[in-house]
């Protein structure tokens, strides 16, 4: 079956939670990631919003944290205070997926500004939640597509730091930390190494035993786009 480099994204992200996680989630790839894993081999995977939904199961994918269907699916509804005090703060949480702007060689994120801080070119949404996310839950999954504009040799503001960063899945392969240090663990089918090299402002690491990643079956591209084609209907 042919699939696009965002199903890659997805699917790959998705292969990397189990029943056993409480995973915080944002809209976008990571929601479809996170959503896909529940519907495939994870289902009792708990999917926590952060507009204070917790076992969340919505049958199509949520337009933003305030769909009205994460809330009617979910086991519990708690305030954004409490969701972050008494759930991400105290350690309830063990996974995060966080997406940015930029990224540097150690995980670190950046989603506040392009440019100068105080006379940027570009200024973006901001950190919202993910420095919290970040220094909170045991394992932070990062989901950005690779490009030497998001992949850079400096980030030119650090919103988020990479010490729980786990896995970075881009829509050309895996790089995981390795001595501190994103190195490329896996390319997708149709990838080269020399593609994503190219696709890194800095000099990338590259494992010796670096594999190619499983394409994705009928049955999670089943999965997958019947979330997409609900969320349109």
């Amino acid at each position: 079956m042919t699939f696009t480099s965002d199903e890659m994204m997805a699917v790959a992200a998705a292969r990397r939670l189990t029943d056993d996680n409480v995973c915080f989630v944002g809209i976008g790839l990571p929601s479809v990631a996170a959503n896909l894993a529940r519907r495939t081999h994870a289902p009792r995977c708990v999917l926590v919003y952060e507009s204070g939904t917790i076992g969340a199961k919505p049958t199509k994918l949520p337009l933003s944290i305030g769909d009205g269907e994460l809330a009617e699916t979910a086991d519990a509804v708690v305030s954004v205070p409490e969701m972050f005090a008494y759930w991400l703060q105290a350690g309830r949480i063990d996974v995060g997926f966080l997406g940015a702007a930029q990224i540097d060689r150690h995980a670190n994120l950046n989603s506040t500004v392009i440019g100068d801080y105080a006379k940027p070119k570009v200024r973006l949404p901001g950190g919202g939640g993910a420095p919290e996310i970040a220094t909170s839950v045991a394992d932070v999954f990062v989901m950005l597509r690779q490009t030497r504009r998001a992949f850079v040799e400096r980030l030119d503001f650090k919103t988020s730091r990479g010490d729980r960063v786990r896995v970075v899945v881009t829509d050309l392969g895996i790089l995981e930390p390795r001595d501190g240090e994103l190195t490329l663990v896996r390319v997708h089918p149709g990838v080269s190494v020399d593609e994503v090299r190219a696709a890194t402002g800095w000099e990338l690491a590259v494992a010796d035993d670096v594999g190619v990643t499983e394409p994705p079956t009928a049955v999670e591209l089943e999965a997958l786009r019947a979330l997409e084609t609900r969320g349109r209907e």
